[in-house]
């Protein structure tokens, strides 16, 4: 339950993409969240560089810009943490 929920990518004007989250259920208020994403498995991971916060500060999505993602698939990562407890990650 300290996972993010209702992952979801929209990618918009060809190169733009948001990425949003919600908060695990069972997630102790401090866990924040991080977002890596690769276009293979052969590639770097990128980190998020933009992140969208919600009202406590926490990051609850992101957006990427100047994005080229290949046709077949994409790999992404969303990890946690927490001074409290261990964050599952997504």
């Amino acid at each position: 339950g300290s996972a993010i929920e209702n992952f979801s990518c929209v990618i918009y004007n060809v190169s733009l993409m948001n990425c949003t989250w919600q908060a695990g259920r069972d997630a102790p208020g401090d866990t924040q969240y991080f977002l890596y994403w690769q276009n293979s498995r052969y590639d770097n991971e990128m980190e998020c560089e933009l992140y969208i916060k919600d009202e406590s500060g926490r990051n609850t999505g992101c957006r990427f810009q100047n994005v080229k993602i290949e046709p077949e698939r994409a790999y992404f990562l969303v990890n946690g943490s927490s001074k409290e407890s261990l964050i599952q990650f997504y």
